[in-house]
């Protein structure tokens, strides 16, 4: 359908459970262009495709191209991301895999956006179709999806987002309440920053070559398929809340639930340093906002930005 190193380890807790749900191995020499926040503004929805992140799914495909980047915690204490796309879409973007709840309160600070995932879970099929957001699975959008031969299923489903957006609509839709600009002062030197779930690990390594924090999952490198090394300019390890939701899986294991409105602390990672920040988001319409302990506006680097949510 077309719509117009220093490690400091953070470990959060988990149900256990497996996901239910119905390379170039070299780095790249440059770091691929970064999103822009000068882009012509644009009307329309934001594209936010749910992507699979078990070693298995490795290499993705697209995530250079996103301008936002959240990784949380699913079944198993594995991880699973979700890229938001607004100033531009590449080609394929994947592997797709399935929505969970906490994705709903989390794109709610956009403006009816576009969520393609690869299914839910029946009981929660309804509250997805009820939420403001313009599902777009494969059941109802069959020509934007393609499955890749040379993988097993589940991990070889992609989306065409071209086919689920006219076009990318532009900064003014990442209504993400991030704020970019300079860097406060202060802050602390750092190499790198590891957060670990119980089964799924990340690690930001700064590179002064390139600008950029180089990542890694579960110890190896992250690259794509497409674009080289993931390298965003901006990583935000935000201290949350996550409990046991209403919904579980066939064996009886609960999905984790991600709580990304209220408060609580973060540590925003640019240009090398670290920085203790303060974070609110206080409805679901809201996006989130980053202080310093000052109650300043802390701004983020331009281009990508990976929020890793960590339990408190």
């Amino acid at each position: 359908m077309l719509v117009t190193a220093v490690s400091v380890a953070v470990t959060a807790s988990c149900t256990v459970g497996g996901d239910r749900d119905r390379r170039d191995d070299s780095r790249a020499k440059e770091t691929p262009p970064a999103p822009t926040r000068s882009a012509p503004a644009k009307t329309g929805p934001v594209l936010a495709v749910k992507i699979d992140n078990v070693p298995q799914a490795r290499p993705q495909t697209g995530l250079n191209a996103a301008d936002v980047v959240y990784a949380e915690q699913v079944e198993g204490g594995l991880s699973r991301l979700m890229a938001v796309y607004a100033t531009r879409l590449p080609d394929r973007v994947g592997p797709v895999r399935s929505a969970r709840e906490s994705d709903l309160e989390l794109l709610r600070q956009f403006d009816e956006p576009v969520l393609a995932f690869s299914g839910a879970q029946s009981r929660l099929l309804p509250l997805i179709d009820a939420a403001p957001v313009q599902a777009e699975p494969p059941g109802t959008a069959s020509d934007a999806y393609t499955r890749a031969a040379d993988r097993p299923s589940p991990h070889n489903l992609y989306a065409r987002p071209g086919r689920l957006l006219s076009a990318a609509p532009g900064a003014d839709a990442l209504t993400t309440g991030f704020r970019f600009g300079p860097a406060p002062a202060g802050g602390t030197a750092v190499n790198s920053r590891t957060v670990r779930y119980p089964t799924a690990e990340f690690t930001f390594t700064w590179s002064p070559q390139r600008h950029r924090w180089l990542v890694a999952m579960d110890g190896t490198e992250a690259v794509t398929t497409d674009a080289g090394a993931l390298a965003p300019a901006t990583v935000v390890v935000q201290q949350v809340t996550v409990r046991p939701s209403d919904f579980h899986d066939s064996l009886g294991n609960y999905t984790p639930y991600t709580e990304t409105v209220g408060s609580g602390t973060a540590e925003v990672l640019r240009d090398g340093k670290a920085y203790d920040a303060k974070w609110q988001r206080a409805d679901g319409a809201d996006g989130t906002r980053f202080t310093t302990d000052d109650g300043k506006p802390l701004n983020f680097a331009d281009g990508q930005v990976w929020v890793v949510y960590a339990q408190r």
